[in-house]
């Protein structure tokens, strides 16, 4: 199965080692775009929590990375969306990660989520509604 990632980049390494994992059972991953640097240069470290500001839409734009992670989306069978603790909010999920999940929704590709629903005063019922497959981390669970 071709698997798309999806996350806060603040889980960038998470990310790597998911996909390591995930292509172990034979799975193809595809993660977003600049990850690589976001681990390798500190200085994209720190730009992480940049990416809600004016400065991450910049970067986006730059990058084209909305569009970029919709092509790699299409182009697979299931999204699976690292969603761990944030700032204090546990499971988090962000806008970016909740359009990648609504791309996926309508390019009806399975929609798995690492850890549980998070209690979100926004877009909870959109979340649901979407009928992710929660994994409870256990990524054995991917079929």
């Amino acid at each position: 199965m071709t698997i798309t990632i999806c996350g806060s980049m603040k889980f960038a390494k998470q990310m790597v080692k998911v996909k390591d994992q995930l292509e172990r059972d034979s799975h193809s991953v595809v993660i977003p775009e600049l990850v690589e640097k976001f681990i390798k240069y500190k200085t994209w470290q720190g730009r992480a929590d940049g990416w809600r500001s004016s400065e991450g839409a910049k970067l986006k734009k730059k990058y084209n990375l909305i569009r970029s992670h919709y092509e790699k989306i299409k182009n697979s069978d299931a999204i699976l969306v690292l969603n761990y603790e944030k700032k204090g909010i546990k499971n988090y999920i962000g806008g970016n990660s909740f359009l990648e999940m609504g791309f996926a929704y309508i390019l009806n590709k399975k929609i798995y989520l690492l850890n549980d629903i998070p209690k979100l005063k926004f877009y909870r019922e959109e979340i649901m509604a979407m009928d992710p497959i929660v994994l409870n981390g256990d990524l054995s669970k991917i079929k």
